[in-house]
């Protein structure tokens, strides 16, 4: 809940929201959510029936615990779990708004996350995977597909411009590969 919340700290769920993403029964997620606003760390509020809540984000806990739990439970893992058995995915990496905030550079939460595949994989098969991880986390998923040559030769202009923003890798090129 914590990961879900922190690393979407513009958005507020209802707990019924909550218990449907989670997969968690309500009464769960309700007693889980009222720890966490007695500890300090979410917000809450009630708009007629909808109890809603959302990460504290002015809190003394909120940046570490938001940097613990993007290394923990963010985007990356879910990238990785999504993309690890498609076939002819050679390397793949997130680039964007998200590597940027990874690395530290400041600015809005990102509203997509930018993942690069380098391979022949099937087109299909990475949208299919892109879809996964879109459902799991809520927000956009934007693949671009390259092949190995292209990605080394870097002679189009979006290859470019990738490989000269921070980006993080989820599985690196190996050295014998194209």
């Amino acid at each position: 809940m914590l990961a879900l919340l922190y690393l979407q700290p513009e958005r507020e769920f209802t707990l019924t929201e909550l218990a449907a993403r989670l997969d968690a029964p309500l009464s769960t997620i309700q007693r889980e959510a009222s720890r966490l606003v007695q500890a300090g760390l979410l917000l809450d509020r009630r708009v007629g029936r909808a109890h809603l809540v959302r990460a504290k984000v002015r809190g003394r806990y909120a940046k570490p615990l938001t940097e613990l739990l993007t290394l923990s439970f963010g985007p990356h893992t879910f990238v990785e779990q999504e993309f690890a058995d498609v076939p002819g995915v050679d390397a793949v990496a997130i680039f964007g708004s998200w590597a940027r905030r990874y690395h530290g550079e400041p600015g809005p939460p990102p509203n997509d996350i930018d993942v690069l595949v380098v391979g022949p994989a099937s087109r299909a098969d990475v949208y299919e995977s892109a879809e996964r991880v879109e459902s799991r986390l809520g927000i956009p998923v934007n693949p671009v597909l390259v092949t190995v040559d292209r990605w080394k030769e870097a002679a189009n202009p979006l290859v470019e411009q990738i490989q000269s923003s921070p980006v993080v890798w989820v599985r690196e090129l190996s050295e014998g590969t194209g």
